[in-house]
């Protein structure tokens, strides 16, 4: 008598990679609501409201970490928690400019930490003005939004160990930007951005009176 094979379910390939959560994706696709995409990389935080097709997410606004050390001088890591905000921010901005004014979040395989990066980006978009379904707990503190947490942990390693505090923050040391002026720099950044998107708005306005 012949041995019955036995069929192994192979997963999609982006969740053998651990991309996408395809049965939590097929929850919010039946929203029919654009979706918050909020992805981590070794170097930056990507957020993006994107409207899903058949053929493909099509990025209605999008921000980055990089985006915001290029264009709006942010001297620290493009992926820390106050960047993830920043850049979160900036993404819902756009996406109010876009037409787009609620959203739904999507993580994909991020565990939902409370306080993690990716919920200092919804904060963001949130601040922003988009309307996204959460739980408040869950969103960061104000003072680790704005890097108050780093600031305070930089001054104590410098009182404690100067050595291990240059260490630690070599790489801002060496770009000449002090971790102690985080929380500053944090709201010279986010004001820089709200000009850009004011200069935008009257620019558009312009070219429609024209």
């Amino acid at each position: 008598m012949a041995k019955r094979r036995t069929l192994r379910r192979v997963p999609f390939r982006r969740r053998r990679k651990g991309l996408t959560d395809y049965r939590l994706r097929m929850k919010m696709l039946l929203s029919g609501k654009p979706l918050l995409v909020v992805r981590k990389t070794n170097t930056q935080v990507i957020v993006q409201v994107v409207k899903p097709e058949v053929r493909g997410d099509v990025v209605l606004a999008q921000a980055t970490g990089r985006e915001l050390k290029v264009k709006f001088g942010w001297p620290a890591s493009g992926k820390n928690t106050p960047a993830a905000y920043l850049a979160g921010y900036l993404a819902g901005l756009r996406a109010l400019k876009a037409g787009v004014k609620e959203a739904v979040l999507y993580i994909g395989l991020h565990r939902a930490v409370k306080g993690a990066r990716v919920f200092a980006a919804l904060k963001g978009a949130l601040d922003a003005g988009l309307k996204i379904p959460h739980s408040s707990e869950v969103l960061p503190p104000e003072e680790r939004i704005k890097g108050l947490h780093i600031v305070e942990y930089a001054r104590l390693l410098k009182d404690k160990d100067q050595a291990a505090f240059e260490r630690r923050f070599s790489a801002y040391l060496k770009s000449g930007f002090d971790p102690e002026r985080m929380a500053e720099v944090f709201e010279e950044v986010k004001k820089r951005i709200e000009k850009e998107m004011q200069l935008q708005t009257v620019e558009d306005s312009g070219e429609k009176e024209a």
